[in-house]
């Protein structure tokens, strides 16, 4: 796993999993205290999350909510867009451009 960036715009890429977990939060946490303003993740070079992963997101946004800002996720996967239709986590996260719900593609 891999993250670049700054506390306005971060890449993720990689993996985003239990062994991973401990760092990204260090890094996204940073991020959010010390910025302003919306923080975007991009993850266009994220190869897979699992359920930590997805924890480590929603703990970041928890995160920024509680310091007035807002996690903005950019480019998000389609396998990893699905995992939020399911968890209808797709509902609280803001999501650029949204999730064409109804185009993603059915396995």
């Amino acid at each position: 796993m891999h993250i670049r960036g700054d506390h306005v715009e971060l890449v993720v890429g990689g993996r985003l999993d239990v062994r991973s977990a401990a760092d990204a939060r260090t890094v996204l946490h940073s991020a959010v205290d010390d910025g302003v303003g919306d923080l975007v993740l991009d993850l266009s070079e994220l190869d897979s999350w699992d359920a930590t992963g997805l924890g480590v997101i929603m703990g970041a946004h928890r995160r920024a909510g509680r310091c007035g800002r807002r996690l903005v996720l950019r480019d998000v996967p389609p396998q990893m867009q699905r995992l939020l239709v399911a968890t209808r986590l797709h509902r609280i996260l803001a999501i650029e451009g949204g999730i064409g719900v109804d185009t993603l593609p059915r396995v």
